[in-house]
């Protein structure tokens, strides 16, 4: 809305002093006119905010001004800061929020303070790209942003939702759920939902689609988001179809085997004796988990089940027998 882009342009003013239009407009994420429009606006209330000319100008406030902006203390605005600096910002669509919420985060501080908090944050890391054995952490999902806002909408008003989603391996299709919650889970988003009764769980990144209906959600008024995700993934694992694989990989092709892999059970963080890392994961069934490892070739091996181990190997001795023939 205008009135949090009034705002967050006058702290980007305060917090960072002289600002060309273009530099506001690309922060804003809006255009250059709608900057210059914005800045008249601000005049117009009263807010001393002034243009310089030539090469180095640009817009600027008036010394001294500051907006009243208060009730943090120094410890509670390095938690906002700290927890804002994770990767995870995206999952749910609020990057442009939560850029615009550490700005009055920052402002909100006393003078003395302010320094000293965004210097402070610089020394934590949240969740970086790699762990110590330069293994990458999974990449964050970013869904559609006018589907999220459709589905934050209708999560926070208790509304019904449709969604266009696409299922692994079937063509999109629309339906209508009534939503719980939202949970990320390692930068992966997901909606927990009911549809016509039977609980159903959709990843954020794979709605198409969504738009908020008028009509009430059938859900408890009060829910407890972790107790449903710990049944729910209890559930998910137990399935009597699934098959859970002991695998050895090469770390170059970890990310690979978790993208075709249904869920990780165990994994140990130190490689063995040839730098391979060892997981324990869940596939759909063992064609999918045949299919899976043969995808990976000789940088990964099956341990268990003897089944799966059997037929790669009955797999493996069928294209020797077909290609080692000499024509």
């Amino acid at each position: 809305m205008r009135a949090d882009r009034l705002v967050s342009l006058v702290l980007l003013l305060r917090q960072r002093g002289r600002l060309t239009a273009d530099t506001l407009a690309r922060e804003l994420e809006v255009s250059t006119r709608t900057v210059l429009r914005d800045i008249e606006a601000l005049s117009a209330a009263g807010v001393p905010v002034y243009a310089e000319r030539g090469r180095y100008g640009g817009f600027a406030l008036s010394p001294g001004f500051r907006t009243e902006l208060t009730g943090l203390n120094h410890d509670e605005a390095l938690a906002l800061l700290t927890a804002g600096s994770g990767r995870g910002e995206q999952t749910f669509g609020l990057g442009s929020a939560l850029a615009s919420a550490m700005r009055k985060v920052v402002d909100a501080l006393p003078e003395g303070h302010r320094v000293t908090a965004s210097d402070a944050v610089q020394r934590f890391l949240v969740d970086p790209e790699t762990d110590l054995l330069s293994r990458r952490q999974a990449t964050g999902e970013a869904p559609d942003t006018t589907a999220m806002f459709e589905v934050r909408r209708a999560v926070l008003a208790g509304h019904k939702l449709r969604i266009h989603y696409a299922a692994t391996g079937q063509a999109p299709q629309w339906r209508t759920v009534d939503p719980i919650g939202l949970v990320t889970v390692r930068d992966r988003g997901y909606l927990l939902a009911t549809r016509s009764g039977a609980d159903r769980t959709y990843r954020l990144s794979r709605l198409l689609a969504a738009e908020e209906l008028p009509e009430p959600a059938q859900r408890p008024n009060r829910v407890d988001l972790d107790r449903i995700w710990q049944e729910r993934s209890a559930r998910f694992l137990s399935d009597s179809d699934h098959i859970t694989v002991l695998i050895r990989v090469n770390p170059t092709r970890r990310e690979e085997l978790l993208d075709t892999a249904l869920a990780v059970r165990a994994e140990d963080p130190v490689p063995d004796a040839e730098g391979w890392l060892c997981l324990e994961v869940t596939f759909q069934d063992p064609r999918h988990a045949e299919w899976a490892l043969w995808q990976l070739g000789t940088d990964a091996e099956a341990l268990t089940p003897q089944s799966l181990r059997t037929a790669l190997r009955n797999r493996a001795a069928e294209m020797a027998t077909r290609y080692g023939a000499s024509s």
